[in-house]
């Protein structure tokens, strides 16, 4: 029998942080039934699996697999004038889309990635290409919440064919223009009568992740 706080400090960091087993399962790259056997003491987690859920909690791996049972989350101190990290999600990361399927379909998901849950995001799209630079760049992951519409010159996820873009929306009297923040890299494209049935707003962009390095 595995030790049994192990088990309960993975089922604290989980309940504490309202997860489900799957939620959980996602975050340190394992099925909601691998979490189960841990929360159950039937077995230990790969140290793989340990450093994701850690690097994700923002905490010790030995806070997950001390043998001491945790007393409470160790969480590392916030210095003065910055603040703690939001609440976070775990939202389906899409790559190519494949033709004629939801954008959020399972052969459309590439990876989870962790995003502000005040965003309300519903999947993330990474970008490739500068037209929508400095204000998205090539490289970024966008959030985007599900809806079928968007309010003028709001920047949305819009599909055309097999490709997701980026772009501002403004519509005026059934003509729809998807304007780039670059229009040396893309101009821009206008969509009118039956074109229009090749473009699908798949969103609203609430937010997005740069990297540092």
């Amino acid at each position: 029998m595995i030790q049994l706080s192990i088990a309960e400090n993975i089922k604290r960091i989980r309940l504490e942080h309202g997860l489900s087993q799957s939620e959980l399962g996602k975050i340190a790259g394992v099925s909601d039934k691998a979490v189960s056997t841990w929360e159950l003491g039937l077995k230990t987690p790969r140290m793989g699996a340990v450093e994701k859920m850690a690097n994700y909690f923002g905490i010790t791996k030995s806070a997950i697999v001390d043998d001491a049972p945790m007393t409470s989350l160790q969480k590392p101190v916030v210095p003065p004038g910055f603040m703690p990290m939001p609440e976070m999600v775990q939202v389906p990361l899409i790559g190519s889309i494949a033709c004629g399927t939801p954008i959020t379909a399972e052969q459309n998901i590439k990876s989870y990635v962790g995003v502000p849950a005040a965003w309300r995001a519903d999947f993330a799209l990474e970008c490739h290409g500068d037209s929508m630079a400095p204000t998205i760049c090539d490289g970024d992951v966008v959030c985007i919440r599900s809806q079928p519409e968007v309010e003028q010159g709001q920047i949305a996820a819009v599909r055309i064919g097999e490709e997701a873009t980026l772009k501002h929306c403004y519509y005026q009297n059934g003509v729809v223009q998807l304007i780039a923040d670059n229009p040396s890299v893309c101009p821009p494209m206008v969509y009118t009568g039956s074109d229009l049935d090749e473009i699908e707003v798949e969103g609203l962009a609430v937010g997005f992740c740069r990297g540092l390095v």
